[in-house]
């Protein structure tokens, strides 16, 4: 029987391994990734932005969130998948929360969920365990609040907002979450977060201390158009060679030497002489 999420990551941490996560959107990708030794993938909310043409990762719904989340569950054999929860499905009607959480684990499959630290976070967290999912927490920059953080910006730069940072990690560990995301917390600060939890870290943006790593698959290979966050290393540029492949494409179109004899499928001479005979020609 397979072990749970929480079981996996908590001996991860306690056997010293890095944990190793990307953020996975659709079935094509899914089998790409579960093939790859992932121990985990998000399907974040991120897909407003880099797959669905959102300016803010606010915009995509409950829905959409399920359905994509159900297309990468389908490809997953190996792979841990966790769900996002969307800004609406927690933070607009957070009576709703914990039925929308069930969804996730029910109707998509998810292992588990991850919702964001806000301020019915305690409460919210709490219900949803008690309901028996796994949560994974995510503190520090949290993009679906970042209005009332200042903006994208790194958390915990003072000793205030760090200990403010310690204070809900620990928190979040006493409710029962099983991992904590840190988003752009200073690499001091969250490997002082790490050391003191029993629970894994998962950083993005934080620094090496952590448990382990996530990043938005589409930055790390090369997908993303615009301004890349200062914490992602690109791994490939399939922009670029998805682009050039496409150029080629046209290109052999125009002057017609795609598709060739071999792309191409043939009927046999006798039946293409009666198919010209019956229509005439």
């Amino acid at each position: 029987m397979r072990e749970t999420v929480a079981k996996y990551f908590l001996d991860r941490k306690q056997q010293g391994r890095k944990l190793c996560l990307l953020t996975c959107y659709d079935y094509s990708f899914a089998k790409i990734l579960d093939a790859a030794g992932l121990d985990a993938v998000l399907v974040g909310d991120s897909l407003a932005n880099v797959v669905l043409g959102y300016s803010s990762t606010k915009e995509v719904s409950l829905e959409e969130m399920l359905n994509h989340t159900r297309a990468v569950k389908k490809a997953m054999e190996k792979t841990f998948v966790i769900a996002d929860m969307p800004f609406s499905a927690y933070q607009i009607n957070s009576s709703r929360a914990v039925d929308n959480a069930l969804r996730f684990i029910d109707e998509a499959g998810a292992d588990c969920i991850k919702i964001e630290w806000f301020e019915e976070f305690v409460d919210i967290a709490e219900k949803i365990i008690k309901k028996g999912i796994p949560v994974m927490a995510h503190i520090g920059l949290t993009p679906q609040t970042a209005d009332k953080l200042g903006g994208f910006k790194v958390q915990g730069r003072n000793a205030l907002d760090a200990q403010r940072l310690f204070q809900q990690a620990g928190l979040c560990q006493d409710l029962g979450c099983f991992s904590v995301v840190l988003e752009c917390v200073p690499f001091k600060v969250s490997q002082v977060i790490t050391s003191k939890l029993n629970v894994p870290t998962i950083g993005i943006g934080s620094g090496r201390g952590c448990s382990g790593q996530i990043l938005v698959s589409y930055d790390l290979l090369g997908l993303t158009s615009g301004n890349i966050p200062k914490f992602v290393r690109k791994y490939a540029d399939l922009s670029f060679l998805s682009r050039k492949a496409v150029e080629n494409f046209v290109r052999n179109v125009v002057e017609g030497s795609f598709p060739d004899k071999a792309e191409s499928f043939s009927i046999p001479e006798e039946e293409f002489v009666k198919f010209k005979e019956a229509i005439g020609e």
